[in-house]
Order: structure tokens, then sequence, then C-alpha cells
């Protein structure tokens, strides 16, 4: 089996979900061998300073070397992106798409059948290596190249493997999205501490700290966070005044609202983006 610290590796496209993971390959204690396509000569000026890897602005023979082949351009560029890449893959290479709708088949499809396809879905916390990544593989995808493109992925975070394509969207509202959903309530904190007479720094300070200790809680009690929560929910407490308000305002509703629209969302761009472009 290639071991990711012995593999090649190519990615094309070097934003921010790249640069993530290309910061956690490095920080491997032997790193390995990385080459950056990127249209961007500024992008690939500090991509090679940061962390000294290979660049070009067009698909080279490293392309053609490389083990892992890692997609991570825009949607909307991904079939021209793949049709330009086509006449340089061989049936060995793993091809790992990061773009966000762009189904595993659809891609297959658009790389002239090419089956050893990983699809995977990181949401942004990779860039701080806590990311979570949803990971989904074709059937002819060989069990080396499954374990060969977790441990890439597991550099920048956490990886959950799914056989059903379609709970991808399932894990785009939850993972993939929810970041999101996290800054948003700790924006309502931070404003509303304000309110309560606390200063910005202090309402910024107290809100930080109190969903990352929450959460490492959370992630490190072997409890449910529903046991959690009702221990620091005393009945005529101040928690339980606050929780009580919060069901009232239909909180629960919002949030279960706000996640099927963004599954449904996500189906649709799948859709949208797997058409194939005239």
């Amino acid at each position: 089996m290639i071991e990711v610290l012995n593999a090649r590796l190519c990615f094309i496209g070097g934003g921010n979900m790249a640069a993530a993971l290309i910061a956690g390959l490095r920080r491997q204690s032997s790193p390995p061998a990385v080459h950056v396509v990127d249209l961007n000569p500024d992008i690939l000026h500090d991509l090679a300073q940061q962390y000294g890897v290979s660049t070009a602005s067009i698909l080279d023979q490293q392309v053609s070397q490389a083990d892992v082949i890692v997609l991570a351009v825009k949607p909307q560029q991904m079939q021209a992106v793949a049709a330009s890449l086509q006449p340089h893959l061989s049936a060995s290479q793993l091809v790992v798409s990061v773009a966000a709708g762009i189904r595993a088949a659809d891609l297959s499809r658009w790389l002239d059948g090419h089956a050893a396809v990983v699809r995977a879905m990181p949401n942004t916390p990779a860039l701080v290596g806590q990311g979570m990544t949803g990971m989904l593989a074709l059937p002819a995808v060989s069990s080396a190249q499954r374990d060969l493109a977790d441990q890439v992925l597991r550099t920048v975070g956490a990886t959950l493997w799914l056989k059903d394509e379609t709970l991808l969207d399932s894990l785009t509202a939850v993972s993939g999205s929810g970041p999101a959903y996290v800054f948003y309530v700790i924006e309502a904190m931070q404003q509303t501490a304000m309110e309560l007479g606390l200063s910005q720094e202090q309402a910024q300070t107290l809100s930080l700290a109190t969903v990352a200790g929450a959460a490492q809680l959370a992630a490190q009690s072997p409890e449910t966070v529903t046991t959690l929560r009702q221990r620091v929910t005393s009945p005529g407490g101040t928690t339980h005044a606050a929780i009580t308000a919060m069901e009232v305002a239909g909180l629960p509703q919002a949030i279960a609202r706000g996640m099927h629209a963004a599954a449904r969302r996500s189906r649709e761009l799948g859709e949208e983006f797997g058409q194939d472009q005239d």
C-alpha cells in the first residue's frame, strides 16, 4: 500500500482548501511530494514560499506522475478542468474531488469513465486542522486508494465514510454548512452580551470561550449532549429560563428548517452542476 508520506500528490487549484490540505501534509514528520497547478501566479508564489511545493500554471508531466490528484477548483470550473485533465490520467491514479456539489459519477463521466474517484466534503475548520470531512468512494476505488484518500484528508481533521452519496447532502446540512450556524449563534450571543452592558471585547471573549469549551466538553464527555444540557438546566434557574424562552421562540424548529433547506439546496446543486455544459 502506498503511504501518504511516500505518495506523490498533485493539487489542481490552490485556493483555501488546497492550502489547508497542503499545510496538513507539510505538518507530517516526512512530508510527501506536492505539486500545485493554478492559473493565478500569486497563489503559486505564496504556496511555494510557504510550503516549498513545486508549481505550474498548466497541466504538466508531474500531473501524470502523481499517485493522487486532488481537484480543488470551483464547482463551475470542474467540467472544463476534467476535460483538460483526462488525457493526463492513467487508470492507477486516484482522483479526489473536494469541490462542493460535484457528484462522483458526474466527475467520472467527465473524466471519460475514470473509475478511481473519491468525493470529499470538508468544512472550513479544516483551515485550522479541526475539519470534518465526509467521504464517498466509487466502487472501483481499491482499499489501498481509499486508505490513501483517508490519510490525506485526516491531516486536517476527522473523516466519515458514507456508502450512499445522497447522504452527502445530509452531511452538508450538518457539518458542511454547520460552522456557519455556530458563527451565527456566536454573533447573536455577542450582540446580546453588549446589550446587557458588556464591552465588545468582553462579549467576544466570553462567547468564543463558552462555545469552544462547551464543544470540547461535549466531545470528551461519555454523556450525551442532552444529558449535559439537562445537568446545567436546573428547574427555576437562569438556564431554565433561557432554554424555555428559546423553545417558545421556536429555535429548535428554526434550526431544523435551516438544515432541511441546506440539504435540499445541496441536492439541487448536484443536479445543476452535474449537467453537461454545451
